[in-house]
């Protein structure tokens, strides 16, 4: 019965989700098609058909919780719905459900990047492409924002972070978000930023290459250089990582234009993979000053959003064979992808996400299990 009581909890939090259609002449309750949906995605369906295939199959038990006046809405009512849902509310009113089960207090590390969804490309328009930020540390979704292309990340990125409470997080994006402006946004937010550099802001790769060459000669103070090495071993893969964070800036010639700069990193990588070696090095200004260590591991944990969210989400859900056209069903289509993920992974079970999707959907008592964030499934 718990796991009942807190299904029906779930709809608290989309109180504030305005009803698009003409007041009178709807069949079907929001809140209703919203569960439908959501346990849907959950339960292994990947396009409207399935969700209403699965809600038929489990119209007892949605019964137990949802008015159902007409019974299972049909995957056209679904799919016009949330067509005309507007995507940033009901976005957050996924995201205030997330950080009620994840329990999260405070962000911490936010790594923010970018992903299309390529079954989305329509006659007219191009693949969806969508900005996302992933709290590293408890792998939760806590926005996204959409724009016509990954040329476009610029101007997405600094709505994304109005979404965000900065206070305290360290903010990392790739080398599309090394700009001005996004750094004085994230400071401004009460934040600190670690963003990679490449050839994009005129002279600054170039003098911190020339910064760390002087850490490396021996030519700065000791107390204003630190370095740590890192060491990975497993199938058939070496890597040894070193981090090198500098606190000298005097050659850094737009320092001032930088909003807190405090430091300025290399990441040098030696990876051997079958007998083959390769080398690569990668630099990085940020506003924080941590220790080496500290640097190295926020560095390893941004790509979190790679392995933890962008694959997840085209292995284990399918993404990118996603037909999904309307713009605004493609996008909360998508969030609701990401709220199944992050539900799922709190779930402890020792499965695989695509196993655990299926497990839902065949059995009731670990769907609501999921939904409730329950530290073991709960009977119903």
């Amino acid at each position: 019965m718990a796991a009942l009581t807190s299904v029906v909890s779930v709809k608290q939090y989309f109180r504030r989700l305005r009803d698009p259609r003409v007041v009178g002449r709807s069949r079907h309750r929001l809140i209703d098609i919203v569960v439908i949906a959501i346990c849907g995605v959950i339960g292994n369906c990947d396009d409207w058909p399935d969700i209403e295939l699965f809600a038929k199959n489990r119209r007892g038990w949605f019964k137990r919780f949802l008015t159902l006046p007409e019974g299972i809405p049909s995957h056209d009512t679904l799919e016009r719905v949330f067509a005309r849902l507007d995507p940033r509310v009901f976005m957050e009113c996924c995201v205030e459900w997330l950080r009620a089960v994840a329990d999260v207090l405070g962000a911490g590390h936010i790594a923010i990047d970018g992903k299309s969804l390529r079954g989305s490309a329509s006659s007219k328009l191009g693949p969806l492409h969508l900005v996302s930020a992933w709290a590293t540390q408890a792998k939760l979704t806590l926005g996204e924002v959409a724009v016509d292309g990954k040329s476009n990340e610029i101007a997405a990125i600094p709505k994304l972070l109005e979404l965000l409470d900065l206070k305290g997080a360290l903010v990392t994006i790739d080398a599309i978000g090394c700009q001005k402006a996004i750094a004085d946004k994230i400071v401004a937010g009460g934040g600190d930023y670690l963003l990679a550099v490449k050839s994009n802001q005129e002279h600054l790769l170039e003098d911190i290459q020339a910064t760390m060459s002087r850490a490396l000669d021996g030519e700065l103070p000791a107390h204003q250089v630190a370095t740590v090495t890192l060491t990975n071993e497993g199938h058939g893969r070496q890597e040894q990582r070193t981090c090198t964070v500098v606190t000298n800036l005097k050659k850094i010639r737009d320092r001032a234009a930088w909003s807190g700069l405090r430091a300025v990193v290399m990441c040098y990588r030696e990876r051997t993979v079958n007998g083959q070696k390769t080398e690569d090095a990668h630099y990085f200004i940020s506003s924080r000053r941590m220790a080496a260590r500290k640097c190295a591991d926020a560095l390893r944990d941004h790509w979190g959003i790679e392995n933890g969210l962008h694959w997840q989400l085209d292995v284990s859900f399918d993404e990118d064979a996603s037909r999904i056209q309307e713009p605004n069903a493609a996008k909360n289509f998508g969030f609701m992808r990401k709220l199944a993920l992050c539900l799922l992974k709190q779930h402890p079970a020792k499965m695989s996400i695509a196993r655990k999707r299926k497990a839902a959907a065949l059995s009731p008592d670990f769907l609501a299990a999921v939904v409730m964030g329950a530290a073991k499934p709960a009977k119903v």
